[in-house]
């Protein structure tokens, strides 16, 4: 007897799964957003060994809703706030099942040619609906390529950069000479990792000044490190200028510190992993300013705001030689007709690994449902539902809102009246891990001017106005009972 599962079980079984998730999607509000369990608790509910013999599909459901649906952290969650929403729609999801339903590997054009067309499509429709330049486009010098996520998008931008640096010697030799990567302080940290995996290492990353208000990176002090790395005969390899932050959505001025690159032949990669998307809609195009003119590369993440599940990045190139010159090989295995013409893209020279997954079927399918219309309302409905909050915070003595929040995210600090600064900060996080500990929302926080404030994430696909408002009250609820216990109250 096959121990395989036939087609009809595969349906019933496929059913029965689609409708768990469907159950689980309707009812999420019914769980506290942030998992309530401790360290080493679902380990030690798992059996300690594999069966011997195979068991049924309802036991794996079973136990999937028993043992490891309490450390579900849920992000779909109208309440969960945290990091940047990590969007799972319907169509996204179905997309995906198709995915792993065909099996297909991707890595040359032959391998799958509609998953390589697809995808050449798709990351060209995106790039439309963002605003982006025609350059960008895969029928053009550059051209888009799906990634897992942004940090892989950057690590390969940096590849590229090297290439073009050391004018191929990088590629071809490694590194036998000092380069330099620059990043604000607000820059993601994934790039001080791509830099270690690079071979510069982290004395090869530079910090350049941002603004103390906006936290925007200093375009004069970056020239200034240029030019001093310049003279110490460092080679400025890649600047890498950030259109959202992580930590509080701060924009870089991408035309000032553009100019900047072009003057001094640096490549300009563009992280926009959470806010790119929003250019979807036209008066959040400003977004989008110095890109066209400036950026060498330029990544967004449809997995974060735009109802894609996760994994499903976006990288673009202006030109596409820098990149296919540092990561392309092509063992005997791999050598066919169409790569041999030229006539064709193998997206295994666009990223690190060989393999790669159907992803565009996810993205294709996520568009043809929303349509740029509903793309664009569900971004302006975070955006909307932000600025609300924001005049919420702004209009309550017992607490200040950082400026500017231009998008889905604002952060805000409470107030303390009668604490010194260590003192606050303490009271801020043990705001935080009362609010957490509800069940009915997830915050994080991080440090503005060594301050700590609390960070408040909206665009999630079922997070509505009643949500953000029965946050706010309970935020503003805890605030003051906290308080009253502080010394002096």
């Amino acid at each position: 007897m096959s121990p395989h599962m036939t087609p009809e079980e595969f349906r019933r079984h496929g059913r029965q799964v689609v409708d768990w998730i469907a159950d689980y999607l309707a009812g999420i509000e019914s769980h506290p957003v942030m998992s309530q369990v401790k360290p080493g608790e679902i380990r030690r509910a798992l059996p300690s060994a594999p069966p011997e013999r195979g068991e049924p599909f309802e036991s794996v459901l079973s136990d999937l809703e028993r043992l490891l649906l309490p450390g579900i952290t849920h992000w779909q969650h109208p309440g969960f706030f945290a990091y940047f929403p990590s969007n799972a729609s319907g169509p996204a999801i179905l997309g995906d099942l198709l995915s792993s339903g065909l099996g297909v590997q991707g890595m040359l054009w032959v391998t799958s040619p509609a998953c390589t067309e697809l995808e050449t499509v798709v990351v060209d429709w995106l790039a439309e609906l963002l605003g982006l330049p025609g350059h960008f486009r895969t029928d053009a010098a550059g051209g888009g390529v799906i990634q897992d996520s942004a940090s892989s998008a950057c690590l390969v931008a940096l590849l590229a950069a090297l290439h073009r640096a050391g004018d191929g010697r990088v590629t071809e030799e490694g590194i036998t000479r000092r380069y330099a990567l620059y990043v604000s302080s607000q820059t993601h940290s994934s790039l001080e990792r791509a830099a270690r995996i690079a071979g510069l290492g982290a004395a090869g990353v530079r910090l350049v000044d941002v603004d103390p208000r906006t936290l925007a990176m200093d375009p004069a002090h970056l020239r200034t490190l240029l030019d001093r790395d310049r003279a110490d005969g460092i080679v400025p390899a890649m600047v890498c200028a950030t259109v959202g932050t992580t930590s509080t959505t701060a924009v870089d001025p991408v035309p000032e510190i553009g100019a900047v690159c072009r003057e001094r032949g640096v490549w300009l990669h563009v992280d926009a992993a959470y806010a790119g998307v929003a250019t979807v809609c036209p008066e959040l195009r400003w977004l989008n300013d110095g890109v066209a003119e400036y950026a060498d590369s330029y990544a967004t993440n449809p997995h974060k705001w735009l109802l894609t599940n996760f994994d499903c990045g976006v990288l673009w190139t202006a030109d596409r030689g820098p990149l296919l010159a540092a990561l392309s090989s092509l063992p005997e295995y791999l050598r066919n007709a169409a790569t041999s013409a030229g006539s064709v893209i193998d997206y295994r020279d666009w990223q690190v690994p060989l393999g790669r997954r159907f992803r565009a079927l996810k993205l294709w399918s996520v568009i043809r449902w929303y349509g740029a219309e509903g793309l664009r309302a569900h971004i302006r409905q975070g955006v909307g539902l932000a600025q609300e909050l924001a005049g919420w915070i702004a209009a309550d003595p017992g607490f200040e809102p950082h400026e500017p929040h231009p998008l889905g995210l604002v952060c805000f600090r409470p107030r303390w009246p009668g604490l010194d600064a260590r003192e606050a900060d303490r009271a801020t996080m043990r705001l935080l891990e009362l609010l957490n500990a509800s069940g009915s929302m997830y915050l994080t926080h991080t440090r503005i001017g060594d301050r700590a404030v609390l960070r408040m994430a909206i665009g999630g696909a079922a997070t509505e106005r009643r949500h953000v408002e029965q946050a706010w009250e309970r935020i503003r609820t805890e605030h003051a009972a906290l308080s009253r216990t502080l010394p002096g109250h």
